[in-house]
């Protein structure tokens, strides 16, 4: 049976929320139609700014006033639409996952796709799945910490994947892991410095920090640890303990929300640091779901 070459009837304000429309805007993406591919990659950008607007209003909206069915749907609803006015706009992720589903039809330089698509039907509160394959360096390291974050995991309430998804961004999936000055390994995963009240090892780096949003390079002192699971100990710890992470940990219902509060919290000084490890944070959770 030949597959359709064009995609089903759809009104231009819909979205593809079930599983059903999914698997048909796949089937009409995996087609020689590039208007098929244009439509699916404008649906999937739909759902994805859907879930991206849901995520923002739990993380921003206090529960009591609108909590009635009735207005729970009319928000829904509101959302959806929004979401669908925004998909297909110029610089949005149309375009990209267009041009990746052409090249997967075509073949492409390498006959290999980047793109996901399955992805966008697993997109929840984290706010939304990592649209690029994971490495094996990223493979590797989720499925070497997953185990020592879960155990801290159990005993703090901070996700597992959020802690591996940060140090995954801190160390480029370890890479470039702090080093002690005779070469051995700190295993600092978080990049957490070694202030006035730290009384363990230390390791002494050159590192980049961002001034009045400028990157620069100095020299600082960061804590050493003597496994990677005392890492990941003392991360909580500072997470669950320091009243400058409380919204932090109010927030662990979503990867942004999560990443936006350290970042506000000053955690780090990269002004693109929520951005970066809200991605983080979904490349794992995409990992831990295929190593499941």
């Amino acid at each position: 049976m030949a597959l359709p070459t064009s995609i089903p009837s759809m009104p231009s304000n819909s979205l593809a929320a079930d599983a059903r429309s999914l698997d048909t805007l796949k089937l009409a993406a995996g087609s020689n139609d590039p208007k098929a591919a244009k439509e699916a990659a404008k649906q999937f950008e739909s759902l994805f700014m859907r879930e991206l607007i849901k995520s923002m209003r739990e993380a921003t909206m206090k529960s009591g006033l609108m909590d009635s069915d009735g207005e729970k749907l009319g928000t829904d609803l509101m959302d959806q639409q929004f979401a669908v006015q925004l998909a297909g706009m110029p610089g949005g992720l149309t375009d990209a996952i267009t041009r990746q589903l052409t090249q997967q039809m075509t073949g492409g330089a390498n006959g290999v796709s980047t793109v996901s698509l399955g992805g966008a039907g697993r997109l929840g509160a984290t706010g939304g799945s990592s649209a690029v394959n994971p490495s094996a360096s990223q493979s590797g390291f989720v499925a070497q910490h997953t185990d020592a974050a879960e155990r801290v995991a159990q005993a703090t309430g901070i996700p597992a994947s959020f802690m591996v998804g940060q140090a995954g961004h801190e160390t480029g999936w370890g890479r470039s892991e702090i080093r002690n000055a005779d070469g051995s390994n700190s295993f600092n995963l978080f990049g957490i410095k070694a202030g006035a009240g730290w009384t363990g090892k230390v390791a002494e780096i050159t590192t980049t920090e961002y001034i009045d949003g400028e990157p620069r390079k100095m020299t600082a002192k960061f804590r050493a640890y003597n496994s990677f699971e005392e890492s990941f100990r003392d991360y909580a710890r500072l997470i669950g303990e320091s009243p400058r992470y409380a919204q932090a940990r109010a927030s662990t219902g979503s990867a942004v929300s999560y990443a936006t509060e350290l970042q506000r919290a000053g955690y780090a000084t990269d002004p693109a640091y929520a951005s970066k490890l809200s991605r983080a944070i979904n490349t794992t959770l995409q990992i831990q779901r295929s190593q499941a």
